[in-house]
């Protein structure tokens, strides 16, 4: 029996939809993210991801149906075995399935955090809401984790709150931002200061592009700009194009992106497995492996082991963590569970992003980081290795920039006027992209 119905194909028309979208994409009503961010655990900032300590986070994990399988009590811990640093875990607040009670949360968290996992925590019983009569509201999703903010409580190291998945299916989704930003108002009027993490409609698809276009005004509604986006990737996503195009319009507008779900073939048509995580690695981007084991219904394939043993991959789990891209390349343990720290400055205050020294120097690449002594640190050849427990530039890579005559030390171009920052972030927009004011707020 199929268990998740966040599996369920697009209508035809929505396939038609996604066709005409994935042809005439835009990134229109973007602005850059607030450099401002929460910093009392994992946070995001100027577009990324952080840890408290201003360690950059990108994540690397699977999916676990644990509202079906609660009795599967090893599956975090094997799939942190297998190389994840994330687990996104499925619950239920009792809409549509059994409600996961507050002690299950808290002994979820337990398992994580003995695991060495950062647990993504997501309300199921929303799926599809607006075509799927079971589906339940966003509201009532959130109301879940009001109820058991006990159990959250503290834990703003390790867990990010997934408010509710896949929270509208093709019809009535244009409620979604306004519901999205009721959602996110509730957890913070109840004191829950987590990063959260949201969903787009459309199945988790957003073929019609409604969280891409309305996600600048949802980061900027949360009091604590503290929201990640989630974008789920099957059928619609079945070019390198349409992967490239999606993902390119967050980074290019400094919106904190990662893929949620993603799988290797569905049955709304062939998604782009590659793609996704070769893009996601070329771009700093986390993705989530759908999904650990126990899905039903034709869509067995993909499960990434058989019958939840850790030991058995089927070929999209061999795929997911052997491959390019793959979790065993590139995968890195939270430093909350290493104790790693930041080499270059790193602040704890509103913005977490490294300070950058002007110039390189003999040992200092000029995004303040130090030089490699070997490249052989950089497997995956992004420009970036891991030497003595810390970060470090592989000198001639890819992430050996820094300020040019017209590019800032963060990689985007200077503006050419600074009339194009009405707001006087530091943040323009020219040529329908990016850039920054010279000697501005964002020139670092």
């Amino acid at each position: 029996m199929e268990k998740p119905p966040s599996r369920r194909a697009l209508t035809a028309v929505g396939a038609a939809v996604a066709a005409v979208f994935g042809l005439l994409f835009s990134v229109f009503g973007f602005t850059p993210g607030s450099a401002e961010a929460a910093t009392s655990g994992i946070h995001v900032s100027n577009g990324r991801v952080y840890e408290a300590n201003g360690s950059q986070f990108v994540m690397r994990g699977v999916n676990h149906a644990y509202a079906w399988y609660p009795g599967q009590t090893t599956a975090i811990a094997d799939i942190a075995a297998k190389g994840a640093n994330t687990v996104r875990v499925v619950l239920s607040n009792g809409d549509r399935w059994t409600r996961t009670t507050t002690a299950q949360v808290s002994a979820l968290i337990a398992q994580c955090k003995a695991a060495k996992v950062i647990c993504v925590l997501e309300v199921h019983d929303t799926t599809g809401y607006g075509e799927d009569a079971a589906a339940t509201t966003l509201d009532r999703a959130a109301q879940f984790w009001v109820d058991n903010k006990g159990a959250l409580d503290g834990q703003e190291n390790y867990v990010v709150v997934n408010i509710a998945n896949e929270p509208w299916g093709n019809s009535g989704y244009t409620a979604w931002t306004a519901a999205t930003k009721s959602a996110i108002a509730k957890l913070r009027t109840a004191g829950i200061h987590h990063a959260l993490m949201v969903d787009g409609p459309n199945w988790g698809q957003d073929w019609s592009n409604t969280m891409r276009d309305n996600a600048a005004s949802v980061l900027a509604a949360d009091p604590d700009r503290n929201t990640i986006f989630s974008i789920h990737m099957y059928g619609v996503y079945n070019t390198a194009a349409k992967v490239q195009a999606y993902l390119n319009a967050y980074t290019s507008a400094q919106l904190p992106i990662v893929v949620g779900e993603f799988g290797a073939q569905h049955s709304d048509g062939d998604p782009d497995e590659d793609a996704i995580m070769a893009t996601a690695q070329a771009q700093g981007i986390g993705y989530l492996g759908w999904s650990w084991s126990g899905n039903g219904g034709g869509v067995e394939y993909l499960d990434l082991v058989n019958n939840f043993d850790k030991n058995s991959l089927t070929s999209w789990g061999n795929r997911f963590f052997n491959g390019a891209n793959g979790i065993a390349a590139t995968a890195k343990r939270a430093t909350v569970y290493t104790g790693a720290t930041p080499t270059a400055s790193a602040s704890a205050t509103a913005s977490a992003t490294p300070t950058p020294t002007a110039s390189a120097s003999a040992s200092k690449a000029p995004n303040g980081y130090p030089y490699c002594a070997s490249a052989s640190s950089d497997p995956d050849g992004d420009g970036w290795g891991w030497e003595s427990s810390a970060s470090c530039v592989v000198r001639g890579g890819k992430a050996d920039t820094g300020a040019s005559a017209t590019t800032a030390p963060n990689g985007y171009p200077y503006c050419a006027s600074a009339s194009s920052d009405p707001d006087g972030d530091g943040w323009g927009w020219e040529n329908s992209a990016s850039c920054v004011v010279r000697g501005g707020k964002a020139d670092h």
